[in-house]
């Protein structure tokens, strides 16, 4: 019962410092609302578990070859078979190759990211259907019918939820075409990769039942998961698959050059589904953090002013008895009403917070999609709000209860002993330094994005961009390369368009095409025992490409119509690489040659690959373009006349115009489709909205964080100005005696800036030696935190101290201003 009577005491007394309650009310609902938000959003998408059955045991298994720049080369068929024969520490293994199909049958023709997968797949990853049945042992072999599972996203999003998809007829088109039917849609879940639509069964992909798949070691392309046998722990798991595949190696040593660095690895499927987010999402936590304790230090100097002020009713409580718990119990039943209303407003305001940075975090992982708002928020509130009413009501010194050493009970006057001054110093200190380190962060992110978006590409940014990917049902080759053929044609001839060309890859949206590049030599060139030939990213082109993207041709000359059909193959390189592969000497008429041994299991015949592998007559060489990175690099590039005999992938058309070019989309559309009704033609885009889509993690992570920085460096700035505001309130006497005595106002001003520039100064020195531990501790556990740079630091520095210094003006102006007489009889 007596807290009971503390609470209503308690309401009384702020009751009657309305303001005060206010803005500590606001303060901590600003940093407990942020928290809330940001650890639901955490536990949706790095806590919550995954809704596969027995998802603890449900690992993911990469190979990687870092020496060649690979990070996940996949899998060969013959390198599955030889983890499956051989390890034991896993009671099954399921196989998803990734798999861009071209779909007819569900409405318009489309491009879909599908993927093609064994019977045992959805056992071993542990899900179910919501609709129909999944693929299953039965749906194996090279005689099963094709059959196709709708991913539960795809389903709602695209198809609204219907329930007669089920039954219908698809035709799926990657290397070469098949028919497949849909047979179930798969439960809401995560899959991986995370843009997977549909999900087919191997057969629907010719390609994958022909001999060079099944027995190509280094023929590539298939994602491995496993689940742990009963008793057996990830890290056996881990130990027993670096073994056999250390005998593998061993036993084909052809397929696993010292020089790539081959290697083998596992984690727990939930921990790959999340890597892209972990640590963006951890650095978020870590800066609403820093938040939480600004608006504690923000709110512990308001009351501590407030206790200062109240320090004559303390001293009167002490007096007639009251014991320092009584008191301080009485402060924790403040501190408890007002951190639990800014609990209450900072949930309020949490809810639709989660939902924004659900989006947000939805560029990083498609867990944040499904993200719901439960309980758990409520929890973290409350816990939040019990740490800060605990610390809250123990920052105040309490009067002693000995009356020969209680204060003045005459005095009407505020005055401040030295420690409640040194811990309003404190805690403002300890603003500034968290408010350095964010915007120090903040600062490199805008810098970086900066960068990037001032970057020199190599490109005519206002290059229209359309996918137009190649349909060989019922065409030969020759009949793909007609088609498009006549449609650069009719395209150029629309007013406007001053080109119009062909390529395979969309710069920066197309990345992951051709992987690490494949293995090329030129004339004259000799690697050492046991080296490798070097990489190049192939690519195909029509003539008029380099023209069409503002990239010039710095020797030789462009590709020609009837290049394609000559006898002798001819390519066009790169600067990088003509100068890397015949230093000082002119490239034009030398030759180059494919030596990767992946080619051998491409498509098309014998003659075919004969004539993709034979040297290659370099007719010209073009200006490094780099595709892939959205900062350029030196790029080794090959690339190859689109009319070249054999079949056509990928599939881009390139519009040069001087109009608007999204004017362009629907006449182009009209072009396509009368010539081939089922052509899908999307995502058209200009090369600058491209690059920008690609840079929208950089842009919201700037966004964010700075968003994060600036109301950090508010509060901050709040909590200086409030210090000295209070410190000039109580030396009033003291100004009006140096006043008296001859003191100049102006040095009143400089004193009291002074004290505010000696205070951010100190928060910048803190910040910047935690900042520095904190990045220490953090590039340990993740290597995409990285130390900023000098800028951000120096212009984050300048901007705490310049900022703190126009906030010190205020009370220092206010002390500039004392009256001396009413100073005087202050007491």
């Amino acid at each position: 019962m007596s807290f009971v009577r503390d609470l209503r005491v308690a309401i009384h007394s702020l009751m009657r410092t309305p303001g005060v309650a206010v803005a500590v009310i606001l303060t901590l609902a600003l940093g407990i609302g942020a928290n809330a938000a940001i650890f639901t959003l955490v536990r949706g998408v790095l806590l919550k578990p995954l809704v596969n059955s027995d998802e603890n045991r449900l690992i993911y298994i990469r190979q990687s070859a870092m020496g060649m720049g690979s990070d996940n080369t996949a899998f060969s068929v013959p390198e599955i078979e030889d983890l499956r024969t051989s390890v034991r520490t896993l009671s099954a293994f399921g196989d998803f190759s990734a798999i861009p199909f071209t779909m007819i049958g569900l409405g318009e023709a489309r491009e879909i990211q599908g993927g093609v997968v064994g019977g045992s797949y959805f056992n071993v990853m542990g899900l179910h259907p919501v609709l129909g049945r999944l693929i299953g042992p039965q749906d194996d072999g090279p005689n099963a019918n094709g059959v196709v599972v709708l991913t539960y996203r795809f389903w709602s999003t695209s198809l609204n939820k219907d329930p007669s998809v089920i039954g219908k007829t698809l035709r799926l088109g990657s290397i070469g075409d098949r028919f497949a039917t849909i047979i179930g849609v798969l439960e809401p879940c995560v899959p991986y990769p995370q843009d997977t639509e549909i999900i087919a069964n191997v057969v629907t992909s010719p390609h994958h039942l022909s001999a060079t798949m099944v027995t190509g070691r280094v023929h590539r392309m298939t994602e491995l998961f496993g689940r742990l046998a009963p008793g057996t722990t990830l890290e056996q798991a881990r130990v027993e698959l670096r073994t056999v595949y250390g005998a593998m190696t061993k036993a084909h040593p052809e397929a696993y050059p010292h020089q790539a660095d081959f290697q083998i690895g596992a984690k727990l499927l939930r921990d790959e589904l999340t890597a892209d987010a972990r640590t963006v999402l951890l650095v978020l936590l870590a800066a609403s953090g820093l938040v939480f304790v600004i608006a504690c230090c923000n709110v512990a100097n308001l009351i501590l002013a407030r206790t200062v002020r109240r320090e004559g009713e303390l001293a009167v409580r002490a007096a007639l008895g009251a014991s320092k718990g009584a008191l301080r119990r009485m402060l924790l039943a403040e501190s408890l009403l007002l951190c639990g209303a800014g609990a209450a407003v900072g949930i309020m305001s949490a809810q639709p917070l989660v939902a924004i940075l659900a989006r947000y975090a939805a560029r990083f992982s498609v867990r944040a999609l499904d993200l719901t708002v439960d309980n758990s928020l409520l929890w973290v509130g409350a816990a939040l709000a019990i740490v800060a009413a605990v610390i809250l009501a123990f920052v105040p010194r309490l009067p002693s209860t000995d009356a020969s050493s209680g204060l003045n009970l005459s005095s009407g006057s505020v005055r401040i002993t030295g420690s409640t001054s040194r811990r309003q110093r404190v805690f403002a200190v300890t603003q500034i330094a968290a408010s350095f380190v964010l915007l120090a962060g903040a600062s490199t992110l805008i810098t970086t994005l900066i960068a990037l978006q001032t970057v020199h590409t190599g490109f005519d940014m206002r290059v229209l961009a359309i996918n137009v990917p190649a349909m060989s049902y019922g065409k030969t080759d020759r009949q793909v390369i007609d088609l498009y053929k006549r449609a650069m044609r009719s395209v150029d001839a629309l007013p406007g368009v001053n080109k119009t060309a062909f390529g395979d890859v969309v710069p920066w949206r197309d990345v992951n095409n051709f992987g690490p590049g494949l293995l090329f030599s030129a004339d004259g060139h000799v690697h050492g025992a046991g080296e490798e030939d070097p990489r190049a990213q192939p690519r195909t082109v029509s003539p008029g490409f380099f023209a069409a993207l503002g990239v010039p041709i710095v020797a030789g000359r462009d590709f020609k119509d009837l290049d394609g059909e000559s006898e002798e193959p001819v390519v066009i390189i790169s600067e990088t690489l003509a100068q890397r592969m015949f230093p000082g000497q002119d490239a034009v008429n030398r030759h180059v040659r494919w030596t990767d041994p992946v080619l051998q299991f491409s498509p098309g015949t014998d003659a075919e690959k004969a004539r993709l592998m034979a040297p290659h007559r370099i007719v010209g060489v073009a200006a490094d373009i780099d595709d892939i990175h959205v900062v350029p690099e030196p790029m080794l590039t090959v690339y190859g006349p689109f009319d070249e005999r054999g079949p056509i992938f990928g599939g881009r058309l390139f519009i040069h115009t001087s109009a608007n070019p999204y004017s362009l989309v629907t006449p182009v559309t009209r072009i396509i489709r009368e010539m081939s009704v089922d052509q899908p033609v999307e995502r058209a885009a200009t090369l600058e909205d491209v690059r920008a889509e690609v840079l929208t993690p950089e842009r919201l992570n700037s966004l964010v964080f700075g968003v994060f920085a600036a109301v950090a460096l508010a509060i901050a700035v709040v909590g200086v100005a409030g210090v000295l505001a209070f410190s000039v309130s109580a030396r009033t006497r003291e100004f009006g005696i140096r006043l008296a005595l001859g003191s100049q106002p102006q040095n009143l001003l400089k004193d009291v800036v002074a004290e505010g520039a000696v205070m951010a100064v100190a928060g910048v020195l803190v910040g910047a030696a935690f900042g520095y531990v904190l990045a220490r501790l953090a590039g340990r556990y993740f290597l995409e935190v990285k130390m900023p740079g000098a800028m951000p630091v120096a212009v984050s520095a300048l901007l705490l101290l310049a900022v703190a210094v126009v906030a010190s003006m205020l009370p220092a102006a206010r002390a500039a201003r004392v009256d001396v007489i009413q100073a005087l009889r202050s007491e």
